[in-house]
């Protein structure tokens, strides 16, 4: 793995690389140091917010995700706190802008209009740029019982909705997750191409989608831009259900509209993974961000074991082979699994950390007590394993962000296009991180 870093003098740029390149590696390098020269020298503006934010200096990007959370429908302790936490965000001078990869509600609390609204306006505060990806919680997994959903009746073959004291059910649209989807589109999305929060323009697949997939215009949440030469991605990959594939309201097989549903989720994520790293390897970006619900890497106690992440394959071959031929860093945030982690499961036995204790620092992974709690996840220790299928990505970096359970917490990421860290789990090339815990009054 090599990282270039990049800074401007003048009209002059200066690169710095490590003693030890392959041939192959560095010829490619080359092309990518004069793209890179062409786009900075020229400063191309996406407009507004963004084109300020298009030179390369140093900035922070914070990092949350499955908060507010709660243990039950009628559990409103984080959403109380959420306010507040919000505003300690705004406080911090060092961060420039926040993303939320997905989760606005736990599995254990119902997905309606009320509630999403209470958390739009709870993000009408935000005083910096807000991305948004949406988790599973929100809309993927709505059908569940649990989420207030229903259940599939053996003897009947019908569902049986959750319902209120009145016989209402108590799920927006009887938790059926397109529908769902669409609700929080409308309400998070209503402007395609900007982010929530203070203005920022951003590039989303609504309006830049492949002519030859029509329906790639509908993922609104898919978007890229560009920042201190930086490429920042996010798809609606929702964890927890193999890709969305586990049958709606535990029915025996897939319905066609589920089926239709995660085919075209799934070929537009897979499109918008190519254009990425295309564009990032044209411009000569010197590193690349990829921000996601899905911790496509926990078994998260499913009876199938590994198998039930078979769905997310498909996704990784994508990026472990996209990565490969980039040749730069290429850093993975994610949410769902809750626990804070910092490791790179696309090389096997790579350095790894994790948060055993909520709210701790993290400790080795293969720490005592990080196996036992991996392991009651069916999970293995190292996260290669439960995706074994060849991959040898040095240069590609994968953290999770902490979410769920106090102390709320946001990851803080510094993006710094002078440095050239060595890869470790807390920092990599042009990247460095560190946990957050802001004391809130």
């Amino acid at each position: 793995m090599r990282h270039c870093a990049a800074s401007a003098t003048g009209s002059a740029l200066h690169f710095h690389y490590p003693l030890l390149m392959k041939t192959s590696i560095a010829l490619k390098l080359s092309a990518l140091v004069l793209a890179m020269g062409a786009a900075l020298s020229g400063c191309s503006s996406m407009g507004g917010k963004a084109a300020a934010d298009d030179q390369p200096t140093a900035f922070t990007l914070a990092v949350i995700g499955d908060v507010p959370y709660g243990t039950s429908p009628t559990d409103t302790r984080q959403t109380v706190l959420h306010p507040r936490f919000i505003s300690a965000l705004n406080a911090d001078a060092d961060v420039a802008l926040v993303a939320h990869i997905g989760d606005t509600h736990a599995g254990k609390q119902y997905c309606t209009q009320p509630y999403n609204q209470t958390v739009f306006d709870h993000w009408s505060a935000f005083k910096k740029p807000l991305v948004y990806t949406p988790g599973d919680n929100e809309w993927a997994d709505c059908h569940k019982a649990k989420e207030g959903g229903g259940s599939y009746n053996k003897a009947t073959g019908n569902i049986d909705y959750v319902v209120d004291a009145t016989g209402t059910p108590v799920d927006y649209a009887k938790g059926n997750p397109v529908a769902n989807l669409e609700l929080v589109r409308s309400m998070f999305f209503s402007k395609p191409g900007q982010t929530l929060g203070a203005p920022m323009k951003v590039h989303s697949q609504a309006v830049e989608f492949n002519p030859a997939h029509p329906a790639d215009k509908a993922y609104v949440e898919n978007v890229w831009w560009e920042q201190s030469g930086v490429l920042f991605v996010t798809m609606n990959i929702p964890g927890g259900s193999n890709n969305g594939t586990d049958p709606w309201y535990g029915t025996p097989s897939m319905s066609a509209e589920q089926q239709k549903e995660v085919a075209e989720r799934t070929g537009a994520a897979l499109r918008w993974i190519d254009a990425a790293y295309n564009r990032a390897t044209t411009k000569g970006n010197i590193a690349i961000v990829i921000l996601s619900q899905a911790d496509m890497w926990d078994v998260d106690d499913a009876a199938s074991g590994a198998a039930h992440l078979s769905q997310y394959k498909q996704y990784l071959d994508k990026i472990a082979e996209g990565t490969k031929a980039y040749g730069m860093p290429v850093l993975m945030v994610v949410g769902d699994s809750h626990t804070f982690r910092s490791d790179n499961p696309l090389t096997k036995g790579a350095p790894c950390v994790v948060e055993v204790e909520s709210g701790k620092p993290a400790v080795s992974c293969s720490d005592s007590r990080a196996v036992a709690m991996t392991a009651a996840r069916k999970s293995p220790a190292d996260a290669y394993l439960a995706q074994d299928h060849g991959y040898n990505v040095p240069n590609f970096h994968r953290i999770v962000v902490h979410g769920e359970t106090m102390p709320l917490e946001w990851l803080s990421l510094r993006v710094d296009p002078a440095a050239n860290a060595p890869h470790s789990v807390d920092a990599f090339g042009p990247f460095s991180w560190k946990r957050v815990q802001p004391a809130m009054q």
